[in-house]
Protein backbone atom coordinates (compact mmCIF):
# COMPACT_ATOMS: atom_id res chain seq x y z
CA UNK A 1 0.00 0.00 0.00
CA UNK A 2 1.37 3.52 -1.21
CA UNK A 3 0.30 6.75 0.05
CA UNK A 4 -0.18 7.47 -3.58
CA UNK A 5 -3.33 5.60 -4.24
CA UNK A 6 -5.56 7.80 -2.72
CA UNK A 7 -6.33 11.16 -3.40
CA UNK A 8 -5.97 13.97 -0.39
CA UNK A 9 -9.66 14.17 -0.38
CA UNK A 10 -10.00 10.52 0.57
CA UNK A 11 -7.22 10.86 3.27
CA UNK A 12 -9.16 13.22 4.42
CA UNK A 13 -12.27 11.72 5.31
CA UNK A 14 -10.59 8.47 6.66
CA UNK A 15 -8.46 10.59 8.88
CA UNK A 16 -12.35 12.10 10.21
CA UNK A 17 -13.50 8.63 10.51
CA UNK A 18 -10.58 7.30 13.16
CA UNK A 19 -11.65 6.66 16.43
CA UNK A 20 -8.85 7.67 18.57
CA UNK A 21 -7.55 5.96 21.94
CA UNK A 22 -6.15 8.39 24.76
CA UNK A 23 -5.67 6.35 27.74
CA UNK A 24 -2.95 4.62 29.23
CA UNK A 25 -2.57 0.65 28.40
CA UNK A 26 -1.33 -1.36 31.61
CA UNK A 27 -1.69 -5.22 32.66
CA UNK A 28 -4.18 -6.17 29.28
CA UNK A 29 -6.59 -2.94 29.48
CA UNK A 30 -6.76 0.68 28.73
CA UNK A 31 -7.16 2.75 32.13
CA UNK A 32 -6.95 6.23 33.12
CA UNK A 33 -4.33 7.82 35.07
CA UNK A 34 -5.22 6.92 39.25
CA UNK A 35 -5.62 11.04 39.73
CA UNK A 36 -7.85 11.08 36.80
CA UNK A 37 -5.73 13.91 34.85
CA UNK A 38 -5.58 14.23 30.71
CA UNK A 39 -3.74 16.63 28.69
CA UNK A 40 -4.76 17.96 25.41
CA UNK A 41 -3.39 16.33 21.92
CA UNK A 42 -3.32 18.79 19.35
CA UNK A 43 -2.89 18.48 16.07
CA UNK A 44 -0.13 20.70 14.52
CA UNK A 45 -1.30 20.64 11.16
CA UNK A 46 -4.68 22.69 11.90
CA UNK A 47 -4.67 22.75 15.47
CA UNK A 48 -7.30 20.66 16.36
CA UNK A 49 -7.73 18.63 19.64
CA UNK A 50 -7.20 15.08 18.83
CA UNK A 51 -7.70 13.64 22.09
CA UNK A 52 -7.67 13.94 26.00
CA UNK A 53 -4.94 11.64 26.93
CA UNK A 54 -4.29 10.13 30.33
CA UNK A 55 -1.67 12.39 32.22
CA UNK A 56 -0.12 9.23 34.41
CA UNK A 57 1.17 10.08 37.73
CA UNK A 58 3.82 8.69 39.85
CA UNK A 59 0.84 6.17 41.15
CA UNK A 60 -0.31 5.05 37.57
CA UNK A 61 3.62 4.77 36.51
CA UNK A 62 3.79 2.75 39.78
CA UNK A 63 0.97 0.25 39.00
CA UNK A 64 2.58 -0.57 34.94
CA UNK A 65 5.99 -1.32 36.41
CA UNK A 66 4.26 -3.79 38.88
CA UNK A 67 2.37 -5.27 36.29
CA UNK A 68 5.31 -5.36 34.29
CA UNK A 69 7.49 -6.71 37.08
CA UNK A 70 5.10 -9.50 38.26
CA UNK A 71 4.63 -10.97 34.72
CA UNK A 72 8.21 -11.16 34.24
CA UNK A 73 8.90 -12.86 37.40
CA UNK A 74 5.88 -15.64 36.26
CA UNK A 75 8.01 -16.52 33.21
CA UNK A 76 4.36 -16.06 31.18
CA UNK A 77 6.67 -14.23 28.48
CA UNK A 78 10.26 -15.01 29.59
CA UNK A 79 9.98 -18.43 29.81
CA UNK A 80 8.32 -19.10 26.27
CA UNK A 81 10.07 -20.95 23.60
CA UNK A 82 12.04 -19.02 21.55
CA UNK A 83 9.70 -20.29 18.33
CA UNK A 84 6.73 -19.17 20.59
CA UNK A 85 8.35 -15.13 21.21
CA UNK A 86 9.34 -15.28 17.40
CA UNK A 87 5.39 -16.16 16.18
CA UNK A 88 3.89 -13.61 18.44
CA UNK A 89 6.05 -10.80 17.35
CA UNK A 90 5.31 -11.85 13.86
CA UNK A 91 2.25 -11.57 14.13
CA UNK A 92 2.25 -8.35 15.52
CA UNK A 93 3.99 -7.19 12.56
CA UNK A 94 1.42 -8.68 10.48
CA UNK A 95 -1.62 -6.63 12.42
CA UNK A 96 0.75 -3.34 11.96
CA UNK A 97 0.65 -4.29 8.06
CA UNK A 98 -2.79 -4.66 8.20
CA UNK A 99 -3.57 -1.58 10.19
CA UNK A 100 -0.60 0.76 8.60
CA UNK A 101 -2.69 3.28 6.98
CA UNK A 102 -4.73 3.85 10.20
CA UNK A 103 -1.51 4.14 12.24
CA UNK A 104 0.21 5.82 9.16
CA UNK A 105 -2.41 8.38 9.62
CA UNK A 106 -2.55 9.16 13.80
CA UNK A 107 1.39 9.72 13.00
CA UNK A 108 0.81 12.17 10.47
CA UNK A 109 -2.62 13.97 12.44
CA UNK A 110 -0.31 13.48 15.98
CA UNK A 111 3.49 15.06 14.64
CA UNK A 112 2.41 16.62 11.26
CA UNK A 113 4.53 14.64 9.48
CA UNK A 114 3.23 13.85 5.81
CA UNK A 115 1.32 10.88 5.27
CA UNK A 116 4.20 9.72 2.71
CA UNK A 117 6.61 9.44 5.02
CA UNK A 118 4.19 7.91 7.84
CA UNK A 119 2.99 5.33 5.78
CA UNK A 120 4.93 4.27 2.80
CA UNK A 121 8.27 4.76 4.99
CA UNK A 122 8.15 4.79 8.76
CA UNK A 123 4.99 2.11 8.70
CA UNK A 124 7.27 -0.73 6.90
CA UNK A 125 9.91 0.16 9.35
CA UNK A 126 7.95 -0.56 12.22
CA UNK A 127 7.35 -4.26 10.40
CA UNK A 128 10.95 -4.36 9.41
CA UNK A 129 12.19 -4.29 12.75
CA UNK A 130 9.64 -6.41 14.64
CA UNK A 131 10.25 -9.13 12.13
CA UNK A 132 13.71 -8.98 12.64
CA UNK A 133 14.22 -9.44 16.00
CA UNK A 134 11.73 -11.99 15.90
CA UNK A 135 13.27 -14.06 13.51
CA UNK A 136 16.42 -13.05 15.61
CA UNK A 137 15.36 -14.62 19.02
CA UNK A 138 16.07 -18.15 17.70
CA UNK A 139 19.40 -17.34 16.26
CA UNK A 140 21.52 -15.67 19.40
CA UNK A 141 23.18 -18.84 20.90
CA UNK A 142 25.30 -18.91 23.77
CA UNK A 143 28.72 -19.72 23.39
CA UNK A 144 31.44 -22.52 25.13
CA UNK A 145 34.65 -20.64 26.87
CA UNK A 146 38.05 -22.16 25.63
CA UNK A 147 38.45 -23.71 29.34
CA UNK A 148 40.63 -26.68 30.48
CA UNK A 149 39.54 -30.37 30.17
CA UNK A 150 38.80 -29.75 33.94
CA UNK A 151 35.30 -27.43 33.38
CA UNK A 152 32.77 -26.77 31.08
CA UNK A 153 32.16 -22.85 30.74
CA UNK A 154 29.57 -21.44 29.25
CA UNK A 155 28.49 -18.29 28.47
CA UNK A 156 25.07 -17.08 28.00
CA UNK A 157 22.11 -14.15 27.87
CA UNK A 158 19.02 -14.09 29.65
CA UNK A 159 16.24 -11.07 29.84
CA UNK A 160 16.78 -8.67 32.61
CA UNK A 161 13.54 -7.53 33.97
CA UNK A 162 11.40 -4.87 33.25
CA UNK A 163 12.55 -2.38 30.17
CA UNK A 164 11.47 1.46 30.40
CA UNK A 165 11.94 2.93 26.85
CA UNK A 166 11.53 6.24 26.50
CA UNK A 167 11.03 8.02 22.31
CA UNK A 168 10.79 11.37 20.89
CA UNK A 169 7.56 12.79 18.50
CA UNK A 170 9.93 13.06 15.24
CA UNK A 171 9.35 9.13 14.76
CA UNK A 172 7.10 8.21 17.23
CA UNK A 173 6.04 4.48 16.47
CA UNK A 174 9.30 3.31 14.98
CA UNK A 175 12.12 4.49 16.98
CA UNK A 176 9.70 2.87 19.57
CA UNK A 177 9.98 -0.19 17.64
CA UNK A 178 13.62 -0.18 17.40
CA UNK A 179 13.84 -0.58 21.42
CA UNK A 180 10.54 -2.75 22.02
CA UNK A 181 11.33 -5.07 19.67
CA UNK A 182 14.73 -6.35 20.72
CA UNK A 183 13.52 -6.05 24.41
CA UNK A 184 10.12 -8.10 23.96
CA UNK A 185 12.37 -10.87 21.97
CA UNK A 186 15.11 -11.28 24.14
CA UNK A 187 12.07 -11.85 27.26
CA UNK A 188 11.29 -8.80 28.98
CA UNK A 189 8.49 -6.79 29.86
CA UNK A 190 8.45 -2.83 28.88
CA UNK A 191 6.60 -0.27 29.94
CA UNK A 192 6.77 2.57 27.13
CA UNK A 193 6.47 6.00 27.65
CA UNK A 194 5.91 7.91 24.33
CA UNK A 195 6.09 11.54 23.80
CA UNK A 196 3.11 13.53 25.27
CA UNK A 197 3.77 15.30 21.48
CA UNK A 198 2.41 12.29 19.72
CA UNK A 199 1.44 9.54 21.97
CA UNK A 200 -1.16 7.99 19.76
CA UNK A 201 0.63 5.35 17.94
CA UNK A 202 2.06 4.04 21.23
CA UNK A 203 -1.06 3.67 22.34
CA UNK A 204 -2.56 1.98 19.38
CA UNK A 205 0.14 -0.61 19.38
CA UNK A 206 -0.78 -1.99 23.29
CA UNK A 207 -3.78 -3.12 21.77
CA UNK A 208 -2.33 -4.57 18.21
CA UNK A 209 0.64 -6.47 20.76
CA UNK A 210 -2.65 -7.68 22.52
CA UNK A 211 -4.19 -9.43 19.97
CA UNK A 212 -0.88 -10.99 18.78
CA UNK A 213 -1.18 -13.10 21.98
CA UNK A 214 2.23 -11.08 24.08
CA UNK A 215 0.34 -11.33 27.47
CA UNK A 216 -0.90 -9.04 29.46
CA UNK A 217 1.46 -7.07 31.64
CA UNK A 218 4.05 -7.91 29.39
CA UNK A 219 3.75 -4.64 27.36
CA UNK A 220 2.42 -1.17 28.95
CA UNK A 221 1.98 2.36 27.72
CA UNK A 222 1.87 4.77 30.12
CA UNK A 223 1.42 8.40 29.04
CA UNK A 224 2.50 11.89 29.48
CA UNK A 225 4.94 14.33 30.09
CA UNK A 226 8.17 15.01 32.75
CA UNK A 227 7.12 13.38 35.53
CA UNK A 228 6.07 10.10 33.75
CA UNK A 229 10.11 9.23 32.44
CA UNK A 230 11.25 10.77 36.02
CA UNK A 231 9.06 8.09 37.88
CA UNK A 232 10.35 5.38 35.59
CA UNK A 233 13.83 6.76 36.04
CA UNK A 234 13.91 6.82 39.30
CA UNK A 235 12.03 3.60 40.13
CA UNK A 236 13.82 0.68 41.83
CA UNK A 237 12.46 -2.01 40.06
CA UNK A 238 12.98 -0.77 36.48
CA UNK A 239 16.39 -2.24 35.17
CA UNK A 240 17.27 -0.75 31.64
CA UNK A 241 15.92 2.04 30.39
CA UNK A 242 16.12 2.98 26.51
CA UNK A 243 16.00 6.50 25.58
CA UNK A 244 16.30 8.60 22.67
CA UNK A 245 15.52 12.53 22.65
CA UNK A 246 17.66 15.50 23.84
CA UNK A 247 20.98 15.45 24.87
CA UNK A 248 20.10 17.60 27.90
CA UNK A 249 17.53 15.02 29.16
CA UNK A 250 19.81 12.18 28.42
CA UNK A 251 21.90 13.43 31.14
CA UNK A 252 19.54 14.27 33.39
CA UNK A 253 18.23 10.65 33.16
CA UNK A 254 21.52 9.45 33.86
CA UNK A 255 21.49 10.99 37.15
CA UNK A 256 18.05 9.73 37.99
CA UNK A 257 19.66 6.08 36.97
CA UNK A 258 22.39 6.83 39.38
CA UNK A 259 20.20 7.96 41.97
CA UNK A 260 17.90 4.62 41.99
CA UNK A 261 19.28 1.49 41.13
CA UNK A 262 22.57 2.04 38.79
CA UNK A 263 19.49 0.81 35.95
CA UNK A 264 21.39 0.24 32.31
CA UNK A 265 21.24 3.43 30.26
CA UNK A 266 21.30 3.02 26.36
CA UNK A 267 20.74 6.90 25.62
CA UNK A 268 20.79 8.28 21.91
CA UNK A 269 21.01 12.48 22.34
CA UNK A 270 21.23 14.99 19.75
CA UNK A 271 23.64 15.78 16.50
CA UNK A 272 24.70 18.76 15.19
CA UNK A 273 26.19 16.51 11.88
CA UNK A 274 28.59 17.53 9.18
CA UNK A 275 27.77 16.69 5.67
CA UNK A 276 31.07 17.53 3.41
CA UNK A 277 31.23 18.51 0.19
CA UNK A 278 34.42 18.02 -1.34
CA UNK A 279 35.78 20.03 -4.91
CA UNK A 280 36.41 16.99 -6.58
CA UNK A 281 32.89 15.44 -6.47
CA UNK A 282 31.58 14.80 -9.48
CA UNK A 283 28.11 14.99 -9.71
CA UNK A 284 27.11 18.14 -7.25
CA UNK A 285 23.77 18.26 -8.61
CA UNK A 286 23.32 14.75 -6.75
CA UNK A 287 25.33 15.79 -3.66
CA UNK A 288 22.37 18.95 -3.67
CA UNK A 289 19.69 16.42 -4.01
CA UNK A 290 21.01 14.76 -0.32
CA UNK A 291 21.77 17.54 1.05
CA UNK A 292 18.57 18.62 0.66
CA UNK A 293 17.25 15.96 1.74
CA UNK A 294 19.69 15.60 4.47
CA UNK A 295 17.87 18.54 6.57
CA UNK A 296 14.42 18.70 4.97
CA UNK A 297 13.17 15.19 5.62
CA UNK A 298 10.49 14.73 8.51
CA UNK A 299 10.60 19.07 8.20
CA UNK A 300 14.49 18.58 9.68
CA UNK A 301 13.55 16.34 12.89
CA UNK A 302 15.94 13.85 12.28
CA UNK A 303 18.86 13.19 14.87
CA UNK A 304 20.79 12.30 11.55
CA UNK A 305 20.21 15.62 9.83
CA UNK A 306 23.36 17.24 7.88
CA UNK A 307 22.91 20.40 9.27
CA UNK A 308 26.33 21.93 8.75
CA UNK A 309 27.15 22.02 4.98
CA UNK A 310 30.93 21.74 5.48
CA UNK A 311 31.63 22.92 1.77
CA UNK A 312 35.20 23.44 -0.25
CA UNK A 313 35.47 27.06 -0.30
CA UNK A 314 36.53 26.43 -4.63
CA UNK A 315 32.92 25.00 -5.26
CA UNK A 316 30.77 26.73 -2.54
CA UNK A 317 29.08 29.34 -4.58
CA UNK A 318 28.12 26.63 -7.55
CA UNK A 319 27.17 24.01 -4.99
CA UNK A 320 24.99 26.80 -2.99
CA UNK A 321 23.27 27.87 -6.19
CA UNK A 322 22.18 23.70 -6.66
CA UNK A 323 21.13 23.43 -3.16
CA UNK A 324 18.70 26.44 -3.42
CA UNK A 325 17.36 24.98 -6.24
CA UNK A 326 16.14 21.58 -4.70
CA UNK A 327 15.36 23.10 -1.52
CA UNK A 328 13.12 24.54 -3.02
CA UNK A 329 11.33 21.55 -3.81
CA UNK A 330 10.46 20.88 -0.11
CA UNK A 331 7.76 23.22 0.18
CA UNK A 332 5.53 23.20 3.01
CA UNK A 333 2.10 22.09 2.47
CA UNK A 334 -0.97 19.57 3.90
CA UNK A 335 0.78 16.42 5.15
CA UNK A 336 -2.24 14.39 4.11
CA UNK A 337 -1.95 15.63 0.28
CA UNK A 338 0.21 12.71 -1.10
CA UNK A 339 2.12 15.17 -3.11
CA UNK A 340 3.03 17.09 -0.08
CA UNK A 341 7.06 16.90 0.49
CA UNK A 342 6.97 18.75 3.92
CA UNK A 343 4.47 19.58 7.24
CA UNK A 344 4.23 21.73 9.81
CA UNK A 345 6.84 22.07 12.93
CA UNK A 346 5.41 19.86 16.35
CA UNK A 347 4.04 23.30 18.10
CA UNK A 348 3.92 26.92 18.15
CA UNK A 349 6.92 26.69 20.49
CA UNK A 350 9.11 24.67 18.21
CA UNK A 351 8.59 26.65 15.46
CA UNK A 352 9.35 30.16 17.72
CA UNK A 353 12.41 28.64 18.53
CA UNK A 354 13.33 27.59 15.05
CA UNK A 355 12.74 31.32 14.16
CA UNK A 356 15.11 32.38 17.01
CA UNK A 357 18.08 30.50 15.43
CA UNK A 358 17.64 31.65 11.65
CA UNK A 359 17.34 35.33 13.48
CA UNK A 360 20.43 34.59 15.54
CA UNK A 361 22.32 33.73 12.71
CA UNK A 362 21.23 36.89 10.47
CA UNK A 363 22.27 38.72 13.11
CA UNK A 364 25.84 36.96 13.29
CA UNK A 365 26.53 38.12 10.11
CA UNK A 366 25.32 35.19 8.18
CA UNK A 367 22.55 35.39 4.99
CA UNK A 368 19.60 33.72 4.32
CA UNK A 369 19.07 32.74 1.17
CA UNK A 370 16.32 30.58 0.73
CA UNK A 371 13.57 30.26 3.10
CA UNK A 372 14.03 31.81 6.59
CA UNK A 373 10.32 32.26 7.89
CA UNK A 374 7.70 30.88 9.43
CA UNK A 375 4.21 30.53 7.64
CA UNK A 376 0.68 30.04 9.63
CA UNK A 377 -1.24 30.52 6.20
CA UNK A 378 -0.38 27.06 4.83
CA UNK A 379 -3.07 25.12 6.78
CA UNK A 380 -4.99 27.86 9.35
CA UNK A 381 -3.90 26.65 12.69
CA UNK A 382 -0.72 24.94 11.52
CA UNK A 383 3.11 25.78 12.63
CA UNK A 384 4.90 25.75 9.32
CA UNK A 385 8.49 26.79 8.04
CA UNK A 386 9.95 27.59 5.15
CA UNK A 387 13.41 24.99 4.73
CA UNK A 388 15.93 27.69 5.07
CA UNK A 389 19.97 27.67 3.95
CA UNK A 390 22.08 30.23 5.74
CA UNK A 391 25.19 30.99 3.87
CA UNK A 392 28.48 31.95 4.90
CA UNK A 393 28.21 31.03 8.19
CA UNK A 394 30.91 30.37 10.97
CA UNK A 395 31.35 27.58 12.90
CA UNK A 396 31.01 29.40 16.05
CA UNK A 397 27.61 30.64 15.29
CA UNK A 398 24.60 29.37 17.58
CA UNK A 399 22.84 28.11 14.77
CA UNK A 400 26.45 26.13 13.90
CA UNK A 401 26.34 24.53 17.20
CA UNK A 402 23.07 24.21 18.19
CA UNK A 403 20.75 21.40 17.58
CA UNK A 404 17.79 23.55 15.88
CA UNK A 405 16.02 20.04 14.71
CA UNK A 406 13.87 22.13 12.23
CA UNK A 407 14.79 22.32 8.15
CA UNK A 408 17.70 25.29 9.00
CA UNK A 409 21.10 24.34 7.09
CA UNK A 410 24.30 26.42 7.90
CA UNK A 411 26.82 26.60 4.55
CA UNK A 412 30.18 26.67 6.04
CA UNK A 413 33.33 26.68 3.83
CA UNK A 414 36.73 24.99 4.20
CA UNK A 415 40.13 25.28 3.09
CA UNK A 416 41.15 21.08 2.29
CA UNK A 417 40.81 18.02 3.93
CA UNK A 418 42.66 18.93 7.41
CA UNK A 419 40.03 21.66 7.59
CA UNK A 420 37.31 19.82 6.94
CA UNK A 421 37.90 16.74 9.28
CA UNK A 422 38.85 19.63 12.06
CA UNK A 423 35.58 21.40 11.77
CA UNK A 424 33.37 18.42 11.72
CA UNK A 425 34.91 17.01 14.59
CA UNK A 426 34.53 20.97 16.02
CA UNK A 427 30.92 19.81 17.75
CA UNK A 428 30.05 18.06 21.48
CA UNK A 429 28.01 15.79 19.34
CA UNK A 430 28.85 12.81 17.69
CA UNK A 431 25.84 11.01 15.91
CA UNK A 432 26.61 11.03 11.97
CA UNK A 433 28.83 12.40 9.42
CA UNK A 434 28.85 12.17 5.27
CA UNK A 435 30.73 13.35 2.60
CA UNK A 436 31.95 13.17 -1.09
CA UNK A 437 34.37 12.00 -3.33
CA UNK A 438 35.69 9.88 -5.97
CA UNK A 439 39.13 9.26 -4.38
CA UNK A 440 38.75 5.98 -2.01
CA UNK A 441 42.22 6.84 -0.65
CA UNK A 442 40.31 10.07 0.44
CA UNK A 443 37.50 7.78 1.64
CA UNK A 444 39.15 5.71 4.23
CA UNK A 445 41.21 8.74 5.40
CA UNK A 446 38.46 10.47 6.41
CA UNK A 447 35.74 8.06 7.74
CA UNK A 448 38.24 6.84 9.87
CA UNK A 449 38.70 10.29 11.20
CA UNK A 450 35.26 11.38 11.60
CA UNK A 451 34.03 11.17 15.01
CA UNK A 452 30.64 9.88 14.18
CA UNK A 453 28.91 6.90 14.95
CA UNK A 454 27.08 6.58 11.22
CA UNK A 455 29.57 8.19 8.29
CA UNK A 456 27.94 7.73 4.78
CA UNK A 457 30.34 8.19 1.91
CA UNK A 458 28.63 9.57 -1.71
CA UNK A 459 25.35 8.94 -0.37
CA UNK A 460 23.44 10.66 2.81
CA UNK A 461 20.90 9.28 5.53
CA UNK A 462 20.46 6.31 4.53
CA UNK A 463 19.44 3.45 7.01
CA UNK A 464 19.06 -0.08 7.64
CA UNK A 465 18.09 -2.71 10.53
CA UNK A 466 21.47 -4.38 9.94
CA UNK A 467 23.77 -1.61 11.03
CA UNK A 468 23.80 -0.61 14.01
CA UNK A 469 23.02 3.29 14.96
CA UNK A 470 24.22 5.31 17.55
CA UNK A 471 26.65 7.92 18.41
CA UNK A 472 29.93 9.38 19.61
CA UNK A 473 30.32 11.77 22.60
CA UNK A 474 27.64 13.57 24.21
CA UNK A 475 25.17 12.00 21.03
CA UNK A 476 24.35 8.88 23.18
CA UNK A 477 25.14 5.66 24.86
CA UNK A 478 24.41 2.70 23.37
CA UNK A 479 23.13 1.28 19.80
CA UNK A 480 19.73 0.93 17.93
CA UNK A 481 19.21 -1.13 15.26
CA UNK A 482 21.50 -4.85 14.24
CA UNK A 483 22.24 -7.60 16.61
CA UNK A 484 24.20 -5.52 18.36
CA UNK A 485 20.79 -3.81 19.81
CA UNK A 486 19.27 -7.05 21.22
CA UNK A 487 22.44 -7.81 23.35
CA UNK A 488 21.94 -4.71 25.07
CA UNK A 489 18.86 -6.25 26.87
CA UNK A 490 20.14 -9.02 27.89
CA UNK A 491 22.66 -10.10 31.29
CA UNK A 492 25.36 -12.06 30.50
CA UNK A 493 26.10 -14.93 32.59
CA UNK A 494 29.16 -17.15 32.68
CA UNK A 495 28.62 -20.91 34.10
CA UNK A 496 31.37 -22.92 35.23
CA UNK A 497 30.60 -26.65 35.65
CA UNK A 498 33.68 -28.66 37.08
CA UNK A 499 34.15 -32.09 34.94
CA UNK A 500 36.26 -33.94 37.45
CA UNK A 501 37.28 -33.01 41.10
CA UNK A 502 39.56 -29.90 41.46
CA UNK A 503 41.43 -28.46 44.33
CA UNK A 504 40.33 -25.26 45.73
CA UNK A 505 42.38 -22.49 46.00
Amino acid sequence: MSSQTKTFKQWQQQANALQIEGRAYIDGQYQDSADGATFADISPIDGRLLAAVADCDAATVDRAVAAAARTFASGIWRDQSPVQRKNALLRLADLVGQHQEELALLESLDTGKTIHESLDMDMQDVQIALRYYAEAIDKIAGEIAPTSDSFHGMITYQALGVVAVMTPWNNPLMIACWKIAPALAMGNSVVFKPSEKAPLTGIRLAQLAQQAGIPDGVFNVVTGGAQVGQALALHPTVRVMAFTGSTQVAKQLLIYAGQSNMKRTYLEGGGKNAHIIFADTPDLARAARFAALGFCANQGAVCASGTRLLVQSSIKEQFVALLIEEVNRWQPGHPLDPATMMGPMIDARHQANVLRYVDSARDEGASIVCGGHADDSVVPGGHFFWPTVIDNATPTMTASQNEIFGPVASVIAFEDEADAIRLANDSEYGLTAGFWTPDIAKVHRVARQLEAGTVWVNHFLTRDILSPFGGFKQSGIGRDLSLHAMRQYGEMKATWIALKDVDAH
